[in-house]
């Protein structure tokens, strides 16, 4: 079984929470007994999270010898220039050593939903979003490279893995995906 889900912002991509008080976790969103997350969406990143009772799709899902696209739209503080752009297309270095090259293209503002808390805006600072689709899986990856070319980010929206997109769920919602 495999399933898409749109993880909400501010919910843990586990099923218990042993912090106090307790955070959201995946519990309470009706998903089917069995299923656990093949890989992770951080608490304060949104979108698509897979899911599955399969030991052998969540590696082939996650692990990086694999190589899996992951697409993020991402919305930055700051006007990207060029040179950051390419910064990030060629890759950057970070504490844990270069990341592999991304696809990363600028986009006009998507038809999101509302997000809960809002973010910060400032209305000295410009905005602008982004497409970046990665090979790779570092822990907050995405933050860690926006941040290192000076654009950081605001609001991050996994929209793709692999062939599997999100596809119009909302925050919360969840569908079973047919096998492949």
């Amino acid at each position: 079984m495999l399933i898409a889900f749109n993880k909400p912002y501010g919910v843990l991509c586990q099923f218990t929470d042993r912090s106090v008080p307790p955070r959201p976790t995946l519990a309470g969103f009706g998903l089917p007994a069995g299923v656990y997350p093949a890989g992770r969406l951080d608490f304060d990143s949104e979108g698509l999270l897979l899911l599955t009772d399969d030991g052998g799709l969540a590696h082939r899902l996650t692990d990086p010898r694999h190589k899996q696209p992951k697409t993020y739209w991402v919305q930055v503080e700051g006007e990207p220039r060029e040179a950051q752009l390419q910064a990030l297309r060629d890759g950057v270095a970070l504490n844990d050593g270069p990341t592999l090259p991304a696809d990363v293209e600028t986009l006009a503002a998507p038809a999101l939903w509302p997000r809960d808390p809002p973010i910060r805006v400032r209305k000295s600072v410009p905005d602008a979003w982004l497409s970046i689709t990665l090979r790779e899986g570092r822990n907050r990856q995405v933050r860690r490279m926006t941040a290192a070319v000076g654009l950081p980010t605001l609001r991050l929206v996994r929209i793709r893995i692999g062939g599997i997109p999100l596809d119009g769920l909302s925050p919360g919602q969840w569908r079973a995906l047919p096998p492949s």
